[in-house]
């Protein structure tokens, strides 16, 4: 068997979502499970819908995930180019192929006149044919018209190595368009010359091609060439799970994923189990287990459905296995502006608090802001508790000056501040619910906050006496 070789060939249109990278994916970890090569080729034609930058967005995606091609537009070969703009020689090569062949013929009809053969199909009721229309001589092609396949209709079928055996009818074959009038090569036939000459073994692209594979069969037949191994996964579904996902459904681009702290390990975890499982209950693995475990027959049929919230649980469980170092790492460009006063060291030990409750980085600032800056009192989080609104002002600013006196005697290590909190629970006879979330509040001016005893010993006992001072002069203004 042919060393393995697979691709990913996207549009430069700009958004970079979750199903074409899951595609990116699958090819990648099928070459690397094989020992083969992955690619990277900008199919480029369709100038008209072209973003600009989008091609260094794609690479940026990939690298940001860890999906390293072997060959690309930044990774030369010989069999290179990989920008389908870069290589129109070659498709003028294969396009005379046909030509000489009997194959393919420029296209006579203007827009108008195509238009009304669509027009009498469908008040005849019938499919629109372009082969039904196809003149009896041909000219020879000049260039400023599209050039045309003649297509040979016939039946075929053929194997998906997930959707298993496929057929269709001639009904499905007709004379697509090669090469436009403006020069550029059609997907249908570029992806197909590229494959070729680039030795690609394994094809791996979304559900709404399958209707065109009898014409890219017709075409290879045409060719003389082989056809690649084709393989389909399945669909990425929105959340409702009736429907493909889309922008609508609050699907991101893959970097906004990155950029709010989503870990390239979790996406490329997450990502992996839209449409695949090793058969196994197993659902964390690292990318050396992914690539170890991936295989084609374990590819599912039925659509994959897209959860947020099952992406935020495998990003939070990531998180919470780093070590603080790794996690330091990681999380460097998300505090808060106010912690670059502060050394690693004692970001370190607030990472440690709040590990627990972060599911992705960006929410960093708002669990840790306290710790780098006093917070301005905000007299909601007392009056939308429901267990502290109960209480008047008088009763919980005594409260608060039982604690003040507690705590004012404290060494602030974490176990002398349990002692004294457990002791303020039975001087005051109050709950933990009260007690703690009153103290809480006046020391974070937070709505949540890590374990009260050990963020009270990091914020130090002058921060922590100063606020609840602070708390008690607002109540007594």
């Amino acid at each position: 068997m042919n060393k393995v070789r697979t691709r990913f060939a996207p549009s430069p249109t700009g958004y970079m979502h979750v199903g074409s990278i899951r595609t990116a994916l699958f090819a990648w970890l099928y070459a690397k499970h094989t020992g083969g090569d992955f690619l990277l080729r900008i199919e480029d034609t369709d100038k008209k819908r072209e973003v600009e930058g989008s091609i260094e967005h794609i690479i940026k995606c990939l690298h940001s995930l860890g999906i390293e091609y072997d060959e690309g537009p930044d990774k030369p070969s010989q069999f290179g180019p990989f920008r389908q703009s870069e290589r129109l020689a070659i498709y003028q090569k294969w396009a005379d192929k046909l030509i000489q062949s009997g194959r393919a013929y420029p296209d006579p009809y203007n827009p108008n006149e195509l238009e009304s053969f669509r027009a009498q199909a469908i008040a005849e009721h019938k499919p629109f044919l372009y082969r039904n229309h196809r003149p009896e001589t041909l000219d020879k092609w000049d260039k400023t018209r599209p050039l045309r396949f003649k297509s040979d209709p016939k039946a075929y079928h053929w194997h998906d190595e997930v959707m298993g055996e496929l057929s269709a009818g001639q009904e499905a074959i007709d004379d697509f368009v090669l090469i436009k009038s403006d020069g550029f090569p059609t997907y249908n036939f570029a992806h197909i010359v590229d494959d070729y000459e680039m030795q690609i073994t394994h094809i791996m692209r979304g559900h709404e091609f399958i209707a065109s594979v009898p014409n890219y069969l017709n075409l290879y037949e045409a060719l003389n060439i082989n056809q690649p191994i084709f393989a389909t996964p399945p669909p990425v579904m929105g959340p409702s799970g009736n429907k493909k996902l889309s922008k609508r459904d609050g699907a991101k681009d893959i970097l906004e994923y990155i950029d709010e702290g989503y870990l390239t390990e979790a996406l490329i975890n997450y990502i992996a189990s839209l449409g695949w499982n090793d058969g196994s209950t197993q659902e964390i693995y690292t990318t050396d287990e992914l690539i170890k475990n991936f295989a084609l027959d374990r590819l599912q049929r039925s659509g994959a459905r897209f959860d947020e919230r099952r992406l935020i649980w495998m990003n939070g469980n990531y998180i919470r296995n780093l070590t603080i170092d790794e996690l330091a790492a990681k999380a460097k460009d998300f505090w808060p502006a106010e912690a670059s006063a502060y050394d690693d060291e004692y970001k370190k030990n607030v990472l440690k608090l709040v590990q627990e409750r972060l599911k992705h980085l960006s929410e960093l600032p708002a669990l840790s802001n306290f710790f780098f800056i006093d917070l301005p009192i905000d007299h909601e989080l007392i009056s939308s508790n429901k267990k502290l609104s109960s209480y008047s002002k008088q009763q919980l600013e005594e409260l608060l000056k039982t604690v003040n006196q507690e705590l004012a005697t404290s060494n602030f290590t974490v176990e002398d501040l349990t002692d004294k909190l457990n002791h303020l629970l039975t001087i005051t006879d109050q709950s933990p619910a009260i007690l703690f979330s009153l103290i809480r509040i006046a020391t974070t001016q937070a709505p949540a906050s890590p374990p009260l005893a050990e963020s009270m010993a990091l914020l130090g006992k002058e921060h922590v006496m100063s606020r609840i001072n602070a708390q008690l002069k607002d109540w007594s203004s």
